[in-house]
């Protein structure tokens, strides 16, 4: 009876188990994640799971046709353990100088596609691959939507319009296939020489914070894993220290103690995880006291995934890895190179499979544990598992298609570029322009006539340039002339290596063009600045970006002086990359409009701003300083920084913060709902500010405190909060914040970071220097 009862048993419970033998774990949805990973990890080999922390970019065309068109069998030959990641499907490597370097809409989507069949089809476990996109503001690719530069970005100081923002930019990636972005840049940027200083949300930890935290909410939404179908996984650039590289030249060591990098550098990595759950970390080129960031253990493991929790996934800077050797020559060649990176905590090679190559024999040498590449290789899967790649590895072609550039992005880029633009001067109220006082206006200058959109963009399906966007707003009402004016080099290309200055001959004849063009008008539009070659990312010596002046470069200068002595009344629009010292223009031009890189819709926005459509609102996210003589310059310098240079002045030409408007506003009554707290509570600051002008427009407020005694120094003020509010002529609007222990806390003599009780001036104004305060009292013992 037993033996037959045990049969039955066995025969109704067999085709469960065969059942459950033919769908593994790790390929039913329905299970937790992180056992559906440690399953795939048990049934991998060593070169299935070495192969997870790979990647392919220049070595992409070996799995291509001639049509450029993916290849299976090619593909079996070279991955035949699969591959982890692909970079950027969207490019095209190989091409010819007159050809399209980026796919469109619908090929990028079929080649993912083919890829992806392939890895999920023709490798022994069918794990998906990870692609990955560049989105720092816009995707980089053709016909994408390209919005304002990130250092514009910054300047809307408008947390909620960067979510919206980056929501679409991840849609557009998505759509093509790829559910990973190289994006945000969170470097805190402090040398204006540095030519990445347009990748960035400007020189204050607190406000590039904000923006990260919304950059990246934005990529990968709030909904959590796995993510919806439009959303990508964000990857937080550099880790750490980059931005203030010495002499400001790109990759050069940052000389920045512990103190320096936890309080300036490190907090908007650590808010971005904390409170929008970034899902990867890049590490950064660049040594800190005399250990590369993809070598350091301190950095990656100590603090990153010790002290903030992450468990996301560390990749790689493109070649960072072999560089080690190469460059900082503290690996004594690959092996050596990716035996410390693997023991460091990255995950993840890009662009290509240089030095984790050589993994498996790493390995079976005793130079790595296989539980190191357990513990990389489940970081990569997650990220697959979080992105939805399992489950969806495919893009739709025809959707691609239709959500690229549409007229709903397209309005989002022109608020975008609205918002950005910042007005630096406007000497009795030159601006907004009277139209009917105006027959014929002369738009002059090397960026006039072209669309400027700065580094890691290429052609978006439509562009309007600031001639274009003049005459469309103007219409017949008065005449439009144009004329280059000067040109700034004879080539724009983001990727060409070598930079040709324009011809100063040449520009000599194209000033003396644009003076009579002047002349000969009632008002001069001159538009001057930087563009995608004097103001880059640095990557090589033959590629340089990085410059050892502030100064407009060629003639451009000469070019504005000689407009301004015609006698026309003068408008100077700047459209840049980084920080420029336009002293005389400052001094002698009535009017300045500072756009940054203001994206696709820049000449709309630009005009709309000339004739009064718009009030500009933007603010400066950095110190704009004199001259390079006064670098390091940023506000929130120590006690002892600045007392003063013979024959020349240590204040900034433009704070930070600062930014004006077509209306006026006055800041009343601030107040502390309580001016003594117990370290531990919170402090509610509040000031009444109102529309005093008689139109709309946009403020900024901005609060800073000061600790004024305190065991180690602290800055003169620092930034802890901000809020742009629109108001209407006479209206008074209350704005609040609240003051915590994230705070007022700092990091001690022992490197704790405590709340210390005393006195805190609390500080708030229209920008960094036109300040009002209340003084905090914070009572209690030791806290943190």
């Amino acid at each position: 009876m037993y033996t037959r009862l045990l049969l039955c048993v066995l025969f109704f419970i067999a085709p469960v188990t065969v059942s459950a033998q033919q769908t593994p774990l790790h390929k039913d949805p329905a299970q937790p994640i992180e056992q559906r990973i440690q399953d795939l990890l048990s049934r991998m080999t060593l070169e299935e799971k070495t192969a997870q922390m790979l990647c392919l970019w220049n070595s992409k065309p070996q799995i291509l046709d001639d049509d450029e068109q993916f290849d299976p069998a090619k593909a079996n030959v070279l991955l035949p353990d699969g591959i982890g990641c692909i970079a950027r499907p969207s490019d095209r490597l190989g091409l010819q100088p007159t050809e399209p370097r980026y796919r469109g809409p619908r090929e990028t989507a079929e080649l993912v596609n083919a890829m992806q069949r392939w890895a999920t089809t023709r490798t022994r476990l069918g794990i998906p691959i990870l692609m990955h996109e560049e989105g720092l503001h816009g995707f980089q690719s053709r016909d994408a939507t390209h919005f304002p530069q990130a250092i514009a970005l910054a300047g809307t100081w408008d947390p909620a319009l960067l979510q919206r923002i980056y929501t679409v930019v991840a849609g557009e990636i998505a759509a093509r296939g790829a559910r990973h972005v190289l994006s945000p840049v969170v470097d805190v940027a402090r040398d204006a020489r540095w030519g990445r200083i347009e990748e960035t949300y400007g020189e204050d930890p607190y406000l590039v914070s904000r923006m990260g935290v919304a950059a990246v909410r934005g990529f990968q939404g709030m909904q959590g894993f796995p993510l919806p179908k439009d959303r990508v996984l964000a990857t937080l650039k550099h880790l750490t220290g980059h931005g203030q590289p010495e002499s400001g030249t790109n990759v050069g060591p940052a000389q920045i103690s512990e103190r320096v990098l936890r309080e300036m550098f490190l907090p908007p990595f650590e808010a971005a995880i904390r409170e929008a759950d970034a899902q990867a970390v890049m590490a950064s080129y660049n040594e800190v006291d005399g250990i590369p960031s993809h070598a350091n253990q301190w950095l990656l493991g100590d603090v990153l995934r010790g002290e903030w929790g992450f468990n996301g996934m560390v990749v790689a800077d493109y070649y960072a890895i072999p560089e080690l050797q190469r460059r900082h020559s503290v690996a004594v060649d690959l092996a050596d190179a990716a035996t410390q990176s693997v023991h460091a905590g990255v995950d993840l090679e890009l662009p290509d499979w240089d030095a984790y190559r050589l993994l498996p024999a790493l390995v079976r040498e005793g130079k790595i544990d296989e539980a190191q590449i357990d513990t990389s290789v489940a970081r990569v899967l997650r990220a697959k598992f979080h992105a939805g790649a399992f489950e969806d590895p495919f893009a739709d072609p025809d959707y691609a298609e239709s959500i690229t550039g549409n007229d709903d992005a397209r309005a989002l880029a022109l608020e975008a570029a609205r918002k950005s633009i910042t007005l630096l001067k406007n000497e009795n109220g030159f601006l907004p322009l009277d139209l009917d006082a105006l027959n014929r206006i002369a738009v002059i200058g090397p960026h006039a006539d072209s669309t400027v959109l700065g580094g890691y963009s290429d052609v978006p399906q439509q562009s309007v340039s600031i001639v274009e966007g003049i005459r469309a707003r103007v219409g017949d009402a008065a005449e439009v002339v144009y004329s280059e004016g000067a040109r700034i080099t004879e080539t724009r290309g983001w990727w060409t290596d070598e930079v040709v200055l324009s011809d100063p001959a040449e520009d000599r004849v194209r000033v003396a063009e644009a003076v009579e063009v002047a002349r000969a008008a009632d008002l001069a539009v001159v538009v001057v600045g930087d563009n995608e070659q004097t103001s880059r990312e640095g990557w090589a010596e033959s590629h340089l970006g990085d410059r050892s002046s502030l100064e407009l470069v060629g003639m451009q200068d000469e070019l504005v002086r000689a407009i301004v002595r015609t006698g026309t009344p003068t408008v100077v629009v700047l459209i840049h990359g980084r920080p420029l010292a336009v002293n005389w223009i400052a001094e002698n031009v009535p009017a300045i409009l500072d756009g940054w890189y203001l994206g696709q819709e820049e000449g709309t926005a630009v005009a709309e701003a000339l004739f009064g459509d718009i009030n500009p609102g933007g603010k400066l996210p950095v110190t704009i300083p004199r001259s390079v003589g006064q670098l390091p310059m940023f506000y929130n310098y120590k006690p002892t920084a600045r007392r003063g240079y013979l024959f020349s002045s240590t204040e900034p030409l433009f704070p930070f913060g600062y930014g004006l408007s077509y209306t006026t506003f006055a800041f009343e009554n601030l107040r502390l709902e309580r001016p003594k707290i117990a370290i531990g509570e919170s402090a509610r600051v509040l000031v009444d500010v109102t529309n005093t002008g008689d139109r709309a427009g946009d403020e900024v407020v901005q609060l800073y405190i000061r600790d004024e005694v305190s065991s180690v120094t602290r800055p003169v003020k620092e930034l802890k909060g901000f809020s742009r509010v629109t108001l209407e002529p006479g209206e008074t609007r209350t704005v609040e914040f609240d003051l915590g222990i994230d705070h007022l806390a700092f990091f001690n003599r022992s490197m704790e970071r405590v709340v210390e009780p005393g006195a805190f001036t609390v500080m708030v104004g229209p920008n960094s220097v036109d300040l009002q305060q209340v003084t905090l009292e914070v009572t209690g013992g030791s806290g943190g």
